[in-house]
């Protein structure tokens, strides 16, 4: 789930400032958590807490984290949500790609893909119930949760298994290149329209670093597609000790608090 962290806390300048190329500063003192991480941490919230998964305590955490972290870019339609009275903090239809970007705790907390995809659904529908963001949160989870239970994230039969997972169950097409998109590629926060190009920066990636910088450079919701790339790149743990303590100290302490109580607990699921 750290990866998810790195991810967004890399492309948050470069989310309304896109940079179409891979040789840009990676950390700098420009970078910043944004309501990706933010919102991240609540999922993280409601796993280690609940363990029923109610969705009433996903939405109390949602809501809990998020007024707690002010001025993080959340977008309009999920901060009328944040701040409605408690009964009128119903889903509102929407197939964003703020369903793809939290999700990432579940991938890590799932023992199974079954439970994967019903955690993954839970998430999603608390806001985003349309069925394109339903969608893209089982999409993201599943990839996590594949990458998590491989032997290697990077290798060739890895890849390969997730993305014909991903095509065949989602029907997501991933035959595409970064290249072939990124001159024309523009600002889309729709699941359908960043999910698969989020997946495609994995695919393509060496490494986390390498994945997460394609992400960035496709341009668009940058922050996003780097958080929702960086949470299967990192998947096992994989991420740049240099990286991991920065993105970590970024954090402010109550986010961190969250981040190691969700660690523990996943140490413990793994005993």
């Amino acid at each position: 789930m750290l990866g998810a962290i790195v991810g967004d806390i890399v492309g948050s300048p470069y989310e309304f400032h896109n940079i179409k190329r891979t040789d840009f500063p990676f950390l700098t003192k420009y970078n910043r958590f944004t309501d990706d991480s933010v919102m991240t941490l609540a999922n993280a919230k409601w796993l280690t807490e609940d363990p029923s998964h109610s969705p009433e305590h996903l939405v109390k955490c949602m809501r809990e984290l998020g007024r707690s972290a002010k001025g993080v870019g959340y977008g309009s339609s999920f901060l009328r949500w944040l701040y409605l009275p408690d009964e009128l903090a119903l889903p509102y239809n929407s197939w964003g790609n703020g369903a793809g970007m939290r999700v990432s705790p579940v991938g890590m907390y799932a023992k199974t893909l079954e439970e994967c995809l019903a955690l993954a659904k839970i998430s999603a529908e608390v806001t985003h119930n349309h069925p394109e963001g339903i969608k893209g949160a089982q999409a993201i989870a599943t990839c996590v949760f594949l990458a998590r239970t491989s032997k290697d994230v990077f290798s060739e039969d890895t890849k390969s298994s997730i993305k014909e997972y991903v095509e065949k169950t989602f029907g997501y097409n991933l035959d595409f290149t970064l290249n072939e998109i990124r001159p024309s590629y523009t600002f889309d926060v729709s699941c359908q329209g960043s999910c698969p190009h989020a997946i495609r920066a994995y695919l393509e990636g060496k490494d986390f670093e390498d994945a997460v910088r394609l992400a960035v450079s496709i341009g668009g919701d940058s922050d996003t597609i780097a958080c929702m790339t960086g949470a299967i790149a990192g998947a096992k743990g994989n991420i740049p000790e240099a990286y991991a303590k920065s993105a970590y100290q970024i954090l402010k302490p109550s986010l961190r608090a969250v981040l190691d109580e969700f660690e523990k607990t996943l140490s413990e699921r793994s005993l």
